[in-house]
């Protein structure tokens, strides 16, 4: 039975699903004290195949999905993939409000990409299906770089284990970075990792550890209120500033200065949300010479003042 109080999100199985990524929902919303209700559905409302070869048995029909807040389209196996829709698909996916929040992990961009969800749109999937997703859509733009893609209405993971990183990211977009923050704990799982799915593509040549921005970028988070020019950070991690840049962006798939403002927008929506301090002292705990600096990258950021974002998050 579906709580009114609750953010409705329906998980849309196929055939071929995955277990462990048609968990993920269920687990990391449901470490948030009943902010969510999370619901399990088919196209049909009759039990799928996983790939693993045991049946799962939804809790509802799918036409819960004209009252659902958020809508998380699974992933299948790739060898389960087609280039279009089933008949019954289809008419799902037709029973979704268009006020809806639409999401899919790994291989479920395929799904809303058949749909025509992503036409314009930036998306992500598994980096090993990349191939067979730009052939089938060349008109959807991929970046493998990401661990997840979108924005609020539409949002594409990587592989597997993306999907924690998107649903929890979903959490701090709808409840705020200390909600998150303590779903993930109880999930024991980061709250936020770091760079992109091309971290984890195999390589015919190993990193040699030596060439690793890792210690730096920790380095730097310490230090998020100072001046990280990149002749600074380079001189820490030992590396001319070309060889760092580079390196940074292999490890990160983000530029420096890309990388350098998500980690102070991060740390300012903290203490928004976590702190009664003004303005001005957030900008400058967070290495902004001014508020008007931290008010600007906010708001291309996030679309919303410091202080709409805190009265909205305090709220």
């Amino acid at each position: 039975m579906h709580s009114t109080s609750a953010h409705l999100v329906v998980v849309l199985a196929q055939e071929g699903a995955y277990p462990f990524e048609l968990g993920i929902p269920s687990r990391i919303f449901g470490a948030t004290d009943s902010a969510y209700d999370v619901q399990l559905s088919t196209p049909t409302g009759e039990p799928i195949t996983t790939n693993a070869g045991f049946d799962v048995v939804p809790s509802v029909g799918p036409e819960i999905l004209a009252s659902a807040d958020t809508v998380i389209i699974a992933p299948v196996d790739p060898r389960m993939l087609r280039p279009h829709l089933t008949v019954e698909m289809e008419s799902a996916l037709e029973r979704v409000r268009d006020d809806a929040r639409l999401v899919s992990i790994c291989t479920g961009s395929f799904t809303l990409a058949a749909a025509g969800r992503l036409i314009g749109r930036t998306a992500a999937t598994h980096w090993q299906c990349s191939p067979l997703f730009r052939d089938w859509y060349p008109e959807v733009e991929l970046d493998e770089n990401v661990l997840f893609s979108g924005d609020g209405s539409v949002m594409t993971s990587a592989g597997a284990a993306a999907g924690i990183d998107l649903c929890l990211h979903l959490i701090r977009e709808d409840f705020g970075v200390e909600v998150a923050t303590q779903a993930a704990r109880r999930c024991v799982v980061a709250p936020h990792r770091e760079g992109g799915q091309s971290q984890f593509i195999e390589r015919p040549i190993p990193d040699a550890p030596d060439l690793s921005t890792s210690s730096t970028r920790v380095w730097a988070l310490e230090r998020i209120a100072d001046d990280l020019s990149i002749a600074r950070l380079a001189q820490h991690a030992h590396m001319s500033e070309r060889t760092f840049v580079r390196r940074f962006r292999a490890d990160t798939g983000l530029a420096v200065g890309e990388w350098i403002t998500q980690q102070r927008i991060a740390a300012a929506r903290h203490l928004l949300e976590a702190t009664d301090l003004s303005i001005d002292s957030i900008a400058a705990e967070v290495g902004y010479a001014t508020a008007t600096s931290l008010r600007r990258h906010l708001a291309s950021q996030l679309g919303l003042s410091p202080t709409a974002y805190r009265r909205t998050h305090r709220a």
